[in-house]
């Protein structure tokens, strides 16, 4: 079974998740989709966890494709009308090559196990494991990009409703700019024109990553979309609706004088995956060795227990867990140093070796602390979805597990005498 496709190809959701299936229908349908491939789950979570096999087999795909790269999620249950993981699963854009994918993949993949994605997921009622497609395809470098809905999301009116700015669609998606907006009849005719406030353009940057580069003056307050181009948003407006149905929510960007699809989802509504066959992953087992909590287990538990981990990595005062959020995630450092705060006092640093999370999986409970990357922070995690089945099936982790809480206890009550 192929776990990287052509966009094309990208039919079944389960496997590729929503944006890439939609992008897949798209493309079947000659909309004007840039060109990309799509990855399922299976293999995203193989490259997070660093197997070599995976990570060549997406590298090989890839390489067909032209300049730097936009690489983005795409979760099974992501852009429903029921719920909407925006802002909660990772985009990077202008990633400069194919040999920069494996740490954007590993990325994304920890953005769907991150606290406030699993936390959304807990407020929602979708609180399963997510299984996290990517799509990775080439990058545009658009004059003027931004958001339509096929049908009004406030009042559901039957109108278009169309928001833009200059640049990348980023900067109107985040809410960076008050954007241009426009209302359309379906006939095109265009019923309100509103200038906006679009003081940034957010760019591709020379090195990797994106830059907020200063608007000229004259087009701060300029509209940014003729009738010529309003005219091919609707005409793109009918033939998404034609093929996914009513009340569409689509990202759109003009490169080259062309106009692109980006993404077409369901106007949110207000209100274990398998791992493919081959190279068996080769997890941080001298990292897992040194870590206390799993002291007096066999070579072969400490391999298999290794190989459920995956790297993260955190740059400096860059926030690792924050006090009161909901627990994704165990971590073991690698390398590099961290503060605890409690109530905005920093009590603790943790460097190599040291570990923390464990409590709020336990429990179900937020967490008790914020942890901050003071350095470079490499660390090694284990989410919720692996962590209480691997303690509730081992008595050694378990035993080590009540050792510590114990003498965490002990240390408190011993504090509060002192």
């Amino acid at each position: 079974m192929t776990e990287v496709v052509p966009l094309a190809d990208a039919h079944e959701e389960a496997r590729f998740g929503a944006k890439a299936t939609g992008l897949g229908a798209a493309a079947r349908h000659g909309l004007p989709v840039p060109p990309g491939v799509a990855l399922s789950g299976s293999i995203v979570e193989a490259v997070a966890a660093g197997q070599k096999q995976a990570v060549d087999q997406v590298i090989a795909a890839a390489r067909a494709l032209d300049g730097p790269l936009a690489v983005r999620s795409s979760a099974a249950d992501e852009d429903g009308a029921d719920a909407s993981f925006a802002g909660q699963h990772l985009t990077l854009l202008n990633v400069p090559s194919v040999d920069d994918i494996e740490a954007a993949v590993r990325e994304i993949w920890w953005s769907a196990n991150s606290d406030s994605a699993i936390s959304y997921r807990q407020r929602v009622g979708l609180f399963a494991r997510p299984s996290v497609g990517v799509v990775v395809q080439s990058l545009l470098d658009p004059d003027v990009a931004g958001v339509m809905f096929t049908e009004n999301p406030i009042n559901k009116a039957d109108e278009r409703l169309i928001e833009a700015s200059w640049g990348l669609g980023e900067v109107v998606v985040a809410g960076r700019v008050i954007p241009d907006s426009f209302r359309m009849d379906r006939t095109g005719k265009v019923l309100e024109r509103t200038p906006g406030m679009k003081k940034i353009a957010i760019r591709a940057a020379g090195d990797g990553g994106t830059l907020e580069e200063a608007v000229p003056p004259e087009r701060v307050e300029a509209l940014c979309l003729d009738d010529a181009q309003l005219g091919e948003l609707n005409a793109l407006a009918g033939k998404c609706e034609d093929t996914y149905g009513r009340a569409r929510d689509i990202e759109w960007a003009f490169a080259g004088g062309r106009l692109y699809l980006l993404q077409c989802r369901a106007v949110t509504r207000a209100g274990a995956s398998p791992k493919p066959a081959g190279q068996a992953a080769s997890g941080p087992v001298e990292v897992i060795e040194r870590v206390p909590l799993f002291a007096n287990m066999s070579p072969h538990d400490v391999e298999g227990i290794a190989a459920l981990f995956k790297e993260r990595r955190f740059a400096p005062g860059e926030t690792v867990t924050r006090e009161g959020a909901g627990g994704a995630a165990f971590f073991v450092i690698q390398s590099g140093e961290a503060t605890v705060s409690v109530a905005g006092r920093e009590r603790a640093t943790l460097g190599k070796d040291d570990y923390f999370g464990e409590m709020a999986l336990i429990d179900g409970g937020a967490r008790s602390a914020t942890i901050t990357a003071s350095t470079e922070l490499v660390c090694y995690g284990l989410t919720y979805w692996e962590f209480r089945p691997l303690v509730q099936q081992n008595a050694t982790i378990a035993w080590n597990l009540l050792q510590t809480l114990a003498q965490r206890l002990r240390t408190a009550q011993e504090d509060q005498r002192g």
